[in-house]
């Protein structure tokens, strides 16, 4: 799959270069794709401006800074992102008097870019964890749940076979429902920095253990 991810920071990093890995056409966009000639070297992924990046792309994946996301997406044009599968992995954060806040609270980062874009398949995933989790669950003790949010079947479908190139298999993936369940996956930033300082690293993820059979 011609894969596009807008934004080059690590999460953008560590998924361009798995997907690549996995065999799938990636490349990574950004605002100045000049100066960012030497990380296309080190990934052995070429990046290009955000327009030509949504071009490129039948996924394109937001990888941006929550606050700037839709801005951002808009710059790569509405046009280039109508129909596609656009999988949203960012959270946004403000600074507080008292630490990090979202930055949309009352709903979330995925339904604004639904919202935004309304003729592309908005899918939320991967936002409860840190990008070396993303791209390395077995490095986990344990199994653990990657979540799905979006409001087309398809789209939930096409993003479940990419976490599988990741190493998440179909026993790990938990499907919440529609965009608006999105809400669930970002407002889990709180606990996740919670447990981050608790345990002191934030190479972890959650697993939803069911009831025991009766």
């Amino acid at each position: 799959m011609r894969i596009a991810l807008i934004g080059t920071g690590n999460v953008g990093r560590a998924l361009a270069k798995a997907w690549a890995a996995a065999g799938h056409d990636v490349v990574l966009g950004s605002r100045d794709p000049a100066a960012k000639e030497d990380l296309a070297k080190e990934l052995g992924v070429p990046v290009v401006g955000l327009a030509a990046a949504a071009e490129h792309g039948e996924a394109v994946v937001n990888v941006t800074p929550g606050t700037e996301s839709v801005a951002t997406l808009r710059t790569a044009g509405a046009t280039a992102l109508a129909g596609k599968l656009l999988i949203d992995i960012a959270v946004g954060f403000t600074e507080e008097p008292h630490g990090l806040a979202l930055s949309h609270p009352g709903v979330s980062l995925g339904e604004e870019i639904q919202e935004a874009f309304p003729e592309a398949r908005v899918v939320k995933t991967l936002s409860t964890m840190d990008s070396a989790v993303m791209t390395s669950p077995d490095s986990l003790e344990g199994p653990s749940t990657v979540f799905l949010s979006g409001n087309d079947p398809e789209a939930k479908t096409q993003t479940a076979t990419l976490l599988t190139d990741l190493g998440w298999p179909p026993s790990s993936h938990l499907d919440l429902g529609p965009i608006e369940t999105a809400r669930g996956q970002e407002h889990f930033a709180h606990l996740f920095m919670g447990i981050a300082v608790s345990t002191g690293t934030y190479g972890f993820n959650v697993r939803v253990v069911p009831p025991k059979a009766e």
